[in-house]
């Protein structure tokens, strides 16, 4: 799990390779996440937008950008957190993911970005 903190935001992020999704023999790998969002500040706070950037390990990028997340602009109090599942396919057995999400202060109406770490996807079997 790979976690970063901007401006009272922390993003943390777990990984899992979807073995019975994947194809290897048609360079089809299949990977998802779980991304937590917790509001450490003393504001309320709206996610708005995310931006991806997407990293095979031959060299391609891929860059996603939209509203929301899976659908969901969550609003998020102070104290409070917001879990989603997401998935991405690459071409190669190894890359990497990192990107932000753009926030929204609801106090002072003011917009931030927010960093999400950059985190690794590898099939298991690269591991050993």
């Amino acid at each position: 799990m790979v976690t970063a903190i901007t401006q009272g935001i922390k993003i943390s992020v777990e990984t899992m390779y979807q073995d019975e999704y994947s194809n290897p023999g048609n360079e089809h790998f299949m990977f998802a996440y779980r991304i937590t969002i917790e509001n450490l500040s003393d504001y309320s706070i709206q996610l708005m937008r995310r931006q991806w950037f997407i990293f095979d390990s031959n060299g391609t990028e891929r860059e996603v950008e939209g509203e929301g997340v899976v659908g969901l602009q969550p609003v998020m109090e102070p104290g409070e957190s917001h879990t989603y599942v997401s998935g991405c396919h690459l071409s190669t057995d190894m890359g990497a993911m990192s990107g932000n999400y753009l926030m929204h202060r609801m106090m002072d109406d003011t917009d931030f970005t927010v960093d999400i770490p950059e985190f690794n996807l590898i099939v298991p079997y690269r591991l050993n």
